[in-house]
């Protein structure tokens, strides 16, 4: 069950829940408000009122507003990042791990629940903390392509890396036009034009002297 699915399952006032399941209620509420609103318009006294508490009952949860959005924030870069670690592990073959890989992505940017908005679209980027964050989380993931380009082509870590990072910049920025733009394609089609035009490009560095000695 989702954090807004269980927002929904446990709104009503009254209620008493175990701490996490409070936490959890808290955190699918917040994320329904600072997607729809932003972080300067969204409110403490509106996730409250969405999540069915009182304003003491959040703020025993999360002391201030930032905090809440920190919480939040750390939850789905960590989403993000086991997808994209999951995608690269899903198989050995290289043109279906960058498939998995971008796929990755729009599922992430595709969720009903808005997330990638807090990651890749936040009104907050000026806060230190939060741009840490968006910050870390994009690099680990493109630290996660980057291995495996360097283990199957023999690159350099700083030229793998460079390629990792624009696998990944090209994949959220696809993602995030196809879903805002309402594209009539498709997300199988998507995810296949993206990565026909991703692999034609690293399809074109050798394999690892060790891997191509073995074909």
């Amino acid at each position: 069950m989702t954090a807004i699915e269980q927002t929904e399952a446990a709104r009503p006032r009254g209620t008493r829940l175990p701490r996490r399941a409070r936490r959890n209620q808290l955190l699918g509420a917040a994320q329904e408000v600072f997607v729809a609103h932003g972080y300067h318009a969204a409110a403490m006294d509106d996730i409250a009122e969405r999540a069915g508490v009182s304003k003491p009952v959040l703020y025993q949860h999360f002391p201030g507003k930032l905090d809440l959005y920190l919480a939040l924030l750390d939850q789905h870069c960590e989403a993000l990042l086991l997808a994209v670690r999951t995608a690269l592990a899903s198989t050995s073959d290289n043109k279906l791990r960058v498939a998995a890989t971008m796929d990755a992505y729009f599922a992430y940017v595709e969720d009903e629940g808005g997330a990638f908005r807090l990651v890749f679209e936040s009104d907050l980027t000026n806060e230190p903390a939060v741009r840490e964050r968006v910050d870390r989380v994009s690099l680990q993931c493109a630290e996660a392509i980057s291995d495996v380009i360097a283990e199957d082509t023999g690159l350099s870590k700083d030229e793998s890396m460079l390629l990792a990072v624009g696998l990944g910049g090209v994949s959220q920025v696809v993602a995030r036009y196809w879903l805002s733009s309402e594209s009539p394609v498709a997300r199988d089609t998507a995810v296949g034009l993206l990565t026909s035009l991703a692999w034609r490009g690293i399809a074109g560095f050798p394999l690892h002297a060790a891997e191509a000695g073995q074909a």
